[in-house]
């Protein structure tokens, strides 16, 4: 997979100049299903199991040490050792197993409609029709697109002109991404206009504060509520974000 990812990016970068011909049908679709959908939407993660809320546990963070040179060279031989044992035709199956595992994200501030339309358009088709099989065509896609809150009704519009609702997921990256530098209410509230909106993901970004100044229960009850507030409605996902977690010892605490 650490290879892989890179490979993905290239592939993306490639696609995402194909298929011009195809806009105009496209169009014609969105329009069609515009009308057809005058409410956004009911989600798609109706039958998911949530974990119940268990109460804090400060045992686990306790005696944490963490040997950074260690982690670093077990990285460097794991990755080494994958590119020397790897054929092509493994390389590639890992490459559309990382393709299918990825979030096609557009996080730009000129964000705009017509970019998370052609976003949706990659994730769901991202490699041009002539390099594929035919009976293989359409069923390679992204697990996911990411977008910010106010534009996950236009991803959620652009999935269903294209028919992939029930394939491609809808992430919304919430709770004042990327700092968590808001009030507690303020990141709930954009976790629930998500969803409302159409999102099944959500992925929240913890406040690196507490990371720093070691307020472990007090991010723990922040999870929580965010959790509650996606209730049955959406995944939760979390951006440790841990090129400012200050430590390994503060990362592998924050995962816990």
């Amino acid at each position: 997979v650490f290879i892989s990812l890179g490979i993905v990016s290239l592939v993306v970068a490639v696609a995402s100049c194909y298929q011009l011909h195809c806009v105009e049908h496209f169009n014609q679709r969105y329009q069609a299903f515009l009308l057809s959908t005058p409410n956004l939407p009911q989600t798609l993660n109706s039958n998911m199991i949530v974990n119940n809320v268990i109460p804090f546990d400060p045992i686990p963070l306790e005696k944490v040490y963490v040997n950074l040179r260690s982690v670093e060279r077990s990285v460097d031989l794991l990755t080494s050792t994958l590119i020397k044992r790897q054929s092509p035709a493994q390389l590639l199956h890992w490459t559309l197993k990382a393709l299918s595992l990825t979030d096609l994200t557009t996080l730009s501030g000129d964000d705009t409609r017509a970019n998370v339309e052609r976003l949706c358009f990659r994730a769901a088709y991202p490699f041009p029709e002539r390099l594929a099989d035919p009976k293989d065509y359409g069923q390679v896609h992204t697990a996911a697109v990411c977008v910010y809150p106010s534009r996950v009704g236009d991803a959620y519009r652009a999935l269903g002109a294209l028919k992939r609702l029930d394939q491609i997921q809808i992430a919304a990256v919430a709770t004042g991404f990327p700092s968590g530098q808001y009030p507690l209410h303020s990141r709930l509230a954009e976790i629930t206009y998500a969803i409302e909106q159409g999102a099944t993901e959500i992925d929240i970004v913890v406040d690196r504060s507490l990371v720093l100044n070691g307020k472990w229960n007090q991010l723990y009850e922040e999870i929580v509520k965010m959790r509650e507030a996606c209730g049955d409605k959406a995944h939760l996902k979390t951006i440790l974000g841990i090129g400012e977690c200050g430590t390994m010892v503060n990362v592998y605490k924050a995962s816990m």
